[in-house]
């Protein structure tokens, strides 16, 4: 009776002991197979610094192969071009971690693949004295441009190839030096104008009149209006308790929708939210991808949209207007103008093009996909042709460029301090099209503070 009870604990613990070991063994699986890239990319694991200590890390380069990174020696870290590339680059240490580029193609760079991070420990045994080089879609020569047309003032600017969905230009100011994060972690992170901030990805602002396009599209598409229909500024509109005004108390008097949108008349906007509603607006927003997120080697912050089913009539106007709670990032915006440059068609945002081990071969190598239709290509044609419009003959001729095809729309974004100056759009230039946007904190007029730098991106383009 004894021995049979004896043999019944032993099996019950064996029982135990079994699922508990079963459980851990799951638990290995799990993190070296589901958890492996996130574990690998996060900034505190320091798997990938220790490796500096005895490998030479691969460089960060341009489009054109230009080092944006380098190591001339193991546990050494040069940026040539110091806080021009910092939102891209990232930095890079053993005791903050790591951001941006550093961050997500570390183990690259390290000389260790995903595929080897999973082998944990034994990954040493298939190491690289050298790491892979990774080669963005940034164009140094722009982002220069777009860094030294921001000055001193803080600001973002984004420009990327509409057909390809590649990022040309990530700019945002002010910045750090990589160099020497760890030496300045401090100042850094008490700094108010918050250098560390990426503004470009993570800076959420409301977007003006630049979100006048999209409104526009929605008001054509669900046909409470047409092309025909002609509306009466007289400088306000008056929603129940509340009124909005044109900017620099302008009165537009009577103009159709393709005028409206170039002269960038509030009234005429504001209604038509009022028409759209709160389902419509939500719709509309939904269609241009303003409830998804770009992550990766982009880490976009999401768009704060207002609860469309809760807004009141004041609100819905302000919406029209790029008003009420909304706020966006630079890069949306972006993504918003090439939608009307590329037939409707927004490409997936990429920065990593390729990566290339010390020997020439490419491991890994971006193919462009298509991330959403957000228009057709009739009236994505037709809103482009009005947005030059814009340029020639509006609020964005400071934009214009002789033997380029330019197109935008400016906005002045009421905030908490003085506005902010947008300007948003698109240009086809040798063969290419490239859509940008470009905010300029609490700077004033998009036309006069932010459309004389896409004009300058857009020389330098054509200059290329």
């Amino acid at each position: 009776m004894i021995e049979r009870n004896n043999t019944k604990y032993i099996l019950r613990s064996a029982v135990f002991l079994l699922l508990l070991f079963s459980g851990l063994a799951l638990y290995v699986v799990y993190l070296q197979v589901w958890k492996a890239d996130w574990l690998s990319e996060h900034p505190l694991n320091r798997r990938a610094a220790v490796a500096e200590d005895s490998v030479q890390r691969g460089s960060i380069l341009d489009r054109k192969g230009e080092a944006l990174a380098l190591s001339p020696t193991a546990g050494e870290r040069r940026y040539p071009y110091g806080k021009i590339m910092a939102p891209v680059t990232g930095y890079l240490d053993d005791t903050i971690g790591s951001t941006g580029i550093e961050a997500y193609k570390g183990a690259e760079l390290s000389g260790s693949s995903r595929l080897l991070g999973r082998l944990g420990p034994l990954a040493q045994l298939f190491s690289s004295a050298h790491g892979d080089d990774v080669y963005l879609t940034i164009d140094a020569e722009l982002q220069e441009t777009a860094y030294e047309a921001l000055g001193e003032r803080r600001g973002a600017v984004v420009m990327l190839d509409a057909k390809s969905g590649a990022v040309l230009v990530l700019v945002s100011r002010p910045s750090f030096d990589p160099t020497d994060v760890q030496a300045r972690w401090s100042s850094l992170r008490q700094d108010e104008a918050s250098p560390l901030l990426n503004r470009a990805l993570q800076g959420l602002y409301p977007p003006g009149s630049t979100i006048k396009p999209l409104i526009l599209d929605a008001a054509l598409e669900n046909e409470v209006t047409d092309l025909k229909e002609i509306f009466t500024c007289t400088g306000a509109l008056e929603v129940g308790d509340s009124v909005i005004h044109e900017s620099h108390g302008a009165v537009h008097g009577r103009l159709d929708v393709e005028h409206a949108l170039i002269e960038s008349c509030n009234t005429t906007f504001g209604t038509l939210a009022l028409r759209l509603g709160g389902k419509r607006l939500a719709d509309a927003f939904r269609r241009f991808g303003f409830e998804e997120t770009v992550q990766g080697d982009l880490e976009e912050a999401a768009a704060h949209l207002p609860n469309f089913d809760a807004l009141g009539q004041g609100d819905t106007a302000q919406v029209g207007i790029g008003q009420s709670t909304l706020l966006v990032t630079p890069l949306h915006m972006a993504l918003l103008a090439a939608a009307f440059v590329n037939d409707g068609v927004v490409m997936k945002p990429y920065l990593v093009e390729r990566v290339v081990t010390p020997g020439g071969i490419t491991l890994e190598k971006h193919t462009s996909e298509k991330w959403f239709e957000a228009t057709t290509a009739a009236r994505a044609s037709l809103i482009h042709g009005f947005m030059e419009e814009v340029v020639r003959e509006g609020t964005g001729r400071a934009a214009e460029i002789i033997g380029a095809r330019v197109a935008g729309k400016t906005g002045t974004a009421e905030n908490a301090g003085k506005d902010h100056a947008w300007f948003i759009g698109s240009a086809e230039v040798n063969g290419r099209k490239v859509a940008y946007a470009i905010i300029v904190e609490n700077s004033g007029g998009g036309g006069a503070e932010a459309a004389p730098i896409a004009g300058k991106l857009i020389k330098r383009l054509q200059d290329d």
